[in-house]
């Protein structure tokens, strides 16, 4: 999975690719070709 910046062209990259949101990140899902998969966001910093 990547890390992305930008889903812009994540989510052309091929036609089963889905724009998902989970947990306040978004995610880029391919089941037909997983390494498509993508993430954007969630980097707050967490209280040690």
């Amino acid at each position: 999975m990547k890390v992305l910046s930008s889903l812009k062209d994540a989510k052309n990259r091929h036609r089963d690719c889905q724009v998902v949101k989970r947990r306040g990140r978004i995610y880029v899902i391919c089941k037909s070709n997983p390494r498509f998969n993508a993430r954007q966001g969630g980097a707050k910093n967490k209280r040690a």
